[in-house]
């Protein structure tokens, strides 16, 4: 199943908070997206590992994505190593996406910049012939590397390389975040008696999240946007796409 983009973040709902607008966008124009979580989330202050596998299902049809997988590593205990690489490998090259879309660089959580180097590693590894991988049935896969790479900007404010025009989403994007009744802030959850308030489940958050996609559409001249960063130069071979 080849896709043309696969967002790869550490934690069910990091694509929803930081560039579901983007691959809905992709998605209207008839491209296969598909979504891949590194982990289940089990470290999350409230709700469950299941609930929120779940909750990230729900979201995913919420927002039409081709697939929707989890690559299954322990939360808050990955790190940028072999193990973890070739944990991750398989999945590029079983989905071959053209761009992948990852953590940001740099972040509030630990997980988010450690994931963004732990996919851009992969990423390039799976382009080497020389490390071998099978796939469910046993083949052998073949070699895969992206052709770009690019990080969302999360919690902490980066300078964005790039702004997607997210506005005809963007009521979709608040809706398959709120698919995640658990880790934000919808009334009509239902806490377990000892579930505190976390910080992304209170009403400001999602004030936050508006108000950020706001401020990025702003420096473009739209309502709302997502930014990215990259690592690589973006060329352009038409100037008037900008017009």
């Amino acid at each position: 199943m080849k896709l043309d983009v696969l967002a790869i973040t550490a934690h069910p709902d990091d694509v929803e908070l930081s560039c579901a607008g983007t691959l809905l966008s992709q998605i209207q124009r008839g491209k296969k997206v598909g979504i891949l979580d590194l982990t289940r989330g089990e470290l999350g202050t409230r709700g469950t590992p299941e609930g929120r596998t779940q909750e990230a299902l729900d979201a995913a049809e919420i927002m039409g994505v081709t697939v929707r997988d989890n690559v299954g590593i322990a939360d808050g205990f990955f790190n940028n190593d072999e193990k973890h690489q070739r944990a991750i490998i398989p999945y590029i090259r079983k989905y071959q996406p053209d761009i992948v879309i990852t953590n940001a660089i740099e972040d509030r959580h630990p997980d988010h910049g450690r994931a963004a180097q732990l996919v851009a590693d992969s990423c390039f590894y799976s382009g080497l012939r020389m490390i071998e991988t099978i796939d469910e049935q046993g083949n052998l896969q073949a070699a895969w590397r992206p052709r770009q790479v690019f990080h969302v900007i999360q919690d902490r404010f980066i300078k964005p390389d790039f702004v997607i025009d997210i506005t005809p989403y963007m009521d979709v994007k608040l809706k398959a975040m709120l698919a995640f009744k658990s880790q934000f802030h919808v009334p009509e959850y239902k806490e377990k008696v000892d579930e505190p308030q976390s910080y992304i489940s209170t009403p400001e958050f999602f004030d936050f999240i508006k108000a950020r996609a706001q401020e990025f559409g702003h420096s473009i001249g739209v309502q709302y946007g997502e930014g990215f960063t990259t690592r690589r130069m973006l060329g352009v071979e038409d100037i008037s796409i900008f017009l």
